[in-house]
């Protein structure tokens, strides 16, 4: 059995299937089939004009920019460089602006993400639709530095600012029903081009989950912004998730909806492809997807002569402190 390197993937096995064949429909006749192999099959690594971003274009309230600017350190650190915010920044896997790496940074500057508002809905006390200003009242950010290992096999270090997601919780005052956490992100086809493309193969909107547990650990963190300014749209703006030992899919963005359930939601990758993606997403070297291995990764940034390939930890190095959530569960069943 011959087990590939990230860099050794093609493009059909890089991108979720469903989604790669919908590009390909959409690129047939724009190139040739050789052309797009050389195009996207370097891509997972490999940012040939990544998306520039300066502090001026990135969008966002005074109130908000003056606490991130207060933001504390957190005291937990790790020994990996951090990504470049120019890399972070201009690549990116958001669908509702297209499939490509460089579409989000291209496009998400038509988003408006001021003001933005969060339902809060479900098993809990304290229901309601917040402001975002509301939202973050009291609330004290802090810069938390994480590693993002996107299921493809490529990853990052991102200097995120944000704040842990059991603070919202506590304060939402969820009942004993209230087994998990949902998540739905904005649908705006008119702000959103990817939603009303006759391409998608999604159920828009997007959508996520955690069980109770995982949602009040420390770790996780709702995110507001990246290397001490607000949160660029391409990345998630104004408000997305950071579950740093998951694969980087279940970091929804542009959060909408926190809904508390007593059962399991749905969620979009799991409806769209159950056998590739679970609910847990943890990640994990030992189980392969379907059409890749996950034993290693291709660290941004990256290039055909330095593809910095490196071995992938247990839930992404955090198994000290997260492992205990999954004792005596099948890993390979729930997956």
């Amino acid at each position: 059995m011959i087990i590939k390197r990230p860099s050794d993937i093609p493009s059909s096995e890089i991108t979720p299937e469903a989604i790669y064949n919908a590009r390909r429909d959409f690129m047939r006749g724009a190139m040739s089939v050789a052309a797009l192999g050389v195009g996207v099959a370097a891509a997972p690594g490999i940012l040939a004009a990544p998306g520039q971003v300066t502090e001026a274009e990135v969008k966002g309230p005074d109130w908000l920019k003056q606490q991130i600017a207060e933001a504390s350190s957190n005291k937990e650190v790790i020994p990996d460089a951090l990504t470049p915010y120019e890399h972070i920044t201009g690549y990116n896997n958001f669908y509702e602006y297209g499939y490509e790496k460089t579409d989000p940074a291209a496009k998400a500057h038509v988003l408006t993400t001021n003001p933005w508002t969060v339902e809060i809905a479900g098993e809990v006390g304290k229901p309601g639709t917040f402001a975002l200003e509301d939202l973050l009242k009291g609330i004290a950010l802090e810069e938390r530095v994480y590693r993002l290992r996107c299921v493809e096999a490529w990853s990052m270090v991102v200097p995120w600012v944000g704040f842990s997601l059991a603070d919202l919780i506590k304060r939402a005052e969820p009942t004993s029903k209230a087994k998990y956490v949902a998540f739905t992100t904005l649908e705006r086809p008119s702000e959103m081009p990817g939603q009303k493309s006759r391409f998608s193969t999604i159920d828009w909107p997007y959508r996520e989950g955690l069980r109770m547990d995982e949602a009040m650990h420390p770790l996780t963190t709702l995110a507001v912004g990246l290397y001490g300014k607000v949160l660029p749209n391409q990345n998630g703006a104004p408000l997305r998730l950071v579950v740093p030992w998951k694969y980087g899919f279940k970091y929804i963005k542009s959060i909408v909806k926190i809904e508390f359930t007593e059962k399991q939601p749905k969620t979009t990758w799991s409806m769209l492809a159950p056998d590739e993606y679970g609910f847990y997403a943890n990640v994990n070297p030992s189980v392969s997807h379907p059409r890749w291995s996950q034993a290693e990764e291709r660290r941004l940034p990256s290039g055909l002569l330095r593809p910095n390939i490196i071995p992938t930890q247990l839930f992404n190095g955090y198994a000290e402190q997260v492992a205990h959530l999954y004792k005596d569960m099948d890993l390979r069943k729930f997956y």
